[in-house]
């Protein structure tokens, strides 16, 4: 049976990371707008404060793990500064190299390694839409271990140094999303796994693309009624079942193109479309450009 969630990763292509130990002392807070860079963070001492726009604060403390797969406006703070408080504090760069947000001078009460990797496909916006918008993970030990050699594989020299980087962040990545995928995860493709009926067409849908689905048939595999499946599958993954096969197979056309995977009529019998000008057609629907358009402007961005 396909798995979803290590196909997506697959098709992220996460790249190599910039990461920094940053300490806090003191009343501190720092805001953030990466303009959708996927960001890190291990708790390794101490607590703080996580603001993501649209989600309550959350709490963290030593031993969690969080990850914005498209970060945008966040902050993060001492856990007892006043929520009214606006703007950064000041922040110090140590001669260790560490990254001091509050009092240079001061006992540190927070411990982090915070980072940033790359989500490489062009695709990366769709791709990171069907995530969690924020992963939060508690308890798991494992998690600190893994940054740890990624902040270790982004300071030294070594050989085949970006290839070490670019699986320890797919692992990291792949273990985040499993660890939360049986919790109450905000809406896309790891609580719609979680859904034990969902989760069976999630998989049959990434198995056969290809393949003339139907509501109705979809609705029969989860061995509910058509509009009962319409609503369920809606509210856990944010999209209707159509919209995510469409958005699905758009992802691995893209990918074949860009990897020269065929002629257009075999891209298009493989990603479920009966001939090339009707593939045309829904991918210039989808994505603005057709496909050898968009493949051709791909490979000129990439030369550049």
């Amino acid at each position: 049976m396909s798995d979803p969630l290590a196909e997506v990763v697959a098709l992220l292509q996460p790249g190599a990371s910039r990461s920094k130990l940053a300490t806090g002392a003191g009343l501190w807070r720092v805001k953030r707008s990466d303009n959708g860079q996927p960001f890190y963070c291990v708790i390794l001492e101490g607590c703080c404060c996580l603001a993501v726009e649209g989600h309550e604060p959350i709490a963290l403390r030593a031993g969690d793990f969080v990850l914005i797969p498209s970060a945008t406006n966040f902050s993060m703070s001492n856990a007892t500064l006043p929520s009214h408080e606006d703007g950064d504090t000041r922040h110090t760069v140590l001669p260790n190299g560490e990254v001091r947000n509050g009092d240079p001078d001061g006992v540190p009460d927070v411990r982090s390694l915070v980072g940033h990797c790359t989500f490489r496909s062009p695709d990366a916006a769709l791709l990171a839409s069907l995530l969690p918008r924020v992963i939060h993970v508690r308890g798991e030990t494992r998690f600190t271990t893994l940054v740890q050699l990624v902040r270790e594989e982004t300071r030294a020299q070594r050989p085949a140094r970006d290839v070490i980087l670019e699986r320890l962040l797919e692992v990291l990545l792949i273990e985040a999303l499993r660890s939360i995928a049986e919790t109450g995860a905000s809406r896309g493709l790891v609580r719609g796994l979680a859904d034990e009926r969902l989760g069976i067409v999630l998989r049959q849908m990434h198995e056969n693309p290809s393949r003339q689905w139907t509501v109705t048939e979809l609705a029969k595999s989860a061995g509910l009624s058509r509009s009962a499946f319409f609503e369920r599958f809606s509210r856990a993954v944010g999209v209707s079942p159509m919209e995510y096969l469409i958005s699905w197979r758009m992802a691995l056309a893209k990918n074949m193109l860009l990897n020269n995977e065929g002629g257009m009529k075999e891209i298009a019998e493989r990603v479920g479309y009966g001939s090339a000008s009707a593939f045309s057609i829904a991918f210039t629907r989808s994505v603005g450009l057709p496909p050898t358009h968009y493949a051709r402007s791909q490979q000129l961005s990439g030369i550049q």
